[in-house]
């Protein structure tokens, strides 16, 4: 049993003064004030009390990629790496997500099928690390975005084998690139798309027929729009970017937004670096859309792009930071990064909250990230699917 001197349950903010949990098997059994979770606790229940702390549902990273190392040339590293030294580099990664309070994270792109071995080895307990939704390897054009993660298709046919097949190596959802990347050097500019909407609508319907969702990387505004009409489950990046310039439809905001398209701005960890080096003038224009997309009704998605240069594995804090940036409140942002991404990612159901039935996804933190987003960078206590993997003292 775990107890703290305030437990957000979520959504909402939705707050337990001296609030408890217990956990048999990896699920949550009871969720509620101390005084009633221990009278169902049995008097030889291992407990912890964390005073002037504060429990809430463990985080959830829905972009990143465990298959880059966030260094200077992280695709260097990539192709340089031979599957055993990937899959290392792989496994610390991942403990790294999960000792800042990550429980769950959306990998958007690895090479070989790794990260659905990563998954895989994580649920069994073998390796520490956050449940994994894997999307495997990411879907481009030949010499496109990613082209070195081995997913170059071109034409129906070979898009539905590549779809299929990804399927039957097990992934949880399928990754697109449908315009180009900053990090693929050579490759089309990120403003261009790389799929038509024909092929872009193929390619979601064979992931409908395996009962996959799919992510749609996007910066460019022709990209956005093919992606909108093909129905995608969510958007990654969405800069509207246009030949020239921003290009930003109102009609596709709206759009987005009534079919429930969530977008995921990746903030990288390093948003304020990004600022200096992208402009800050520009940069703010673009942060202000995202701020403006959410004022008209669009979800947000928390995400790192952990693995591109700057973007590290333990800065989910300072990519959460970029929300309250824009404008949100830290009541709104642990929303964000708890049951709003668990419900955009369909696993509402199953974690993002401390309720009876759901996973024991928990993180515990000093202080109140409700009114101070920088607790959550004062870890005390990771729960991951019911294993306690990370403990710091002060626990009583």
């Amino acid at each position: 049993m775990l107890s703290a001197d305030r437990m957000v349950t979520g959504p909402g903010g939705q707050v337990v003064p001296d609030g408890a949990v217990l956990c048999d098997g990896g699920v949550i059994v009871a969720a509620g004030p101390r005084a009633e979770v221990e009278a169902q606790a049995g008097t030889d229940t291992p407990r912890l009390d964390f005073p002037g702390a504060t429990l809430l549902p463990g985080l959830i990273d829905a972009h990143v990629h465990l298959a880059l190392d966030a260094g200077p040339d992280p695709v260097a590293g990539l192709r340089a790496a031979g599957d055993a030294a990937l899959y290392a580099g792989m496994a610390d990664r991942a403990g790294r997500l999960l000792a800042t309070g990550v429980t769950t994270a959306r990998d958007l792109g690895d090479r070989g099928g790794l990260a659905v071995r990563l998954r895989d080895e994580i649920a069994a307990g073998r390796v520490p690390g956050p449940r994994l939704l894997s999307a495997g390897t990411p879907l481009t054009v030949p010499g496109g975005h990613c082209w070195f993660m081995g997913g170059e298709v071109q034409g129906s046919e070979a898009i539905r084998t590549a779809v299929r097949r990804n399927a039957a190596a097990g992934v949880d959802l399928i990754k697109v690139m449908a315009t180009g990347g900053g990090i693929t050097k050579g490759g089309p500019a990120s403003w261009q798309a790389q799929f038509t909407p024909e092929e872009l609508s193929l390619i979601v319907a064979e992931a409908r027929s395996s009962g996959l969702p799919v992510a749609a990387h996007a910066h460019g505004t022709e990209g956005i729009a093919a992606a909108v009409a093909a129905g995608v489950d969510t958007i990654e990046h969405c800069t509207w970017m246009g030949r020239s310039g921003f290009d930003v439809r109102e009609d596709l905001v709206d759009a987005i937004a009534a079919r429930g398209i969530a977008v995921c701005p990746a903030a990288s960890p390093d948003w304020r670096g990004f600022a200096e080096r992208f402009g800050r003038e520009r940069a703010e224009e673009m942060f202000g859309r995202l701020r403006w997309m959410a004022e008209r009704g669009v979800r947000l998605l928390p995400g790192t792009d952990a693995g591109v240069p700057h973007a590290l594995f333990d800065g989910f804090a300072s990519s959460l930071e970029f929300f309250e940036h824009i404008g949100l409140a830290p009541a709104e942002i642990v929303d964000l990064a708890t049951s709003g991404a668990a419900r955009a990612l369909g696993i509402g159901g199953d974690t993002g909250r401390l309720a009876a039935g759901l996973r024991a996804d928990l993180l515990v933190v000093d202080g109140d990230p409700l009114t101070d987003l920088a607790a959550l960078r004062a870890v005390r206590l990771v729960v991951a699917g019911g294993r306690v993997v990370s403990r710091l003292p002060g626990a009583s």
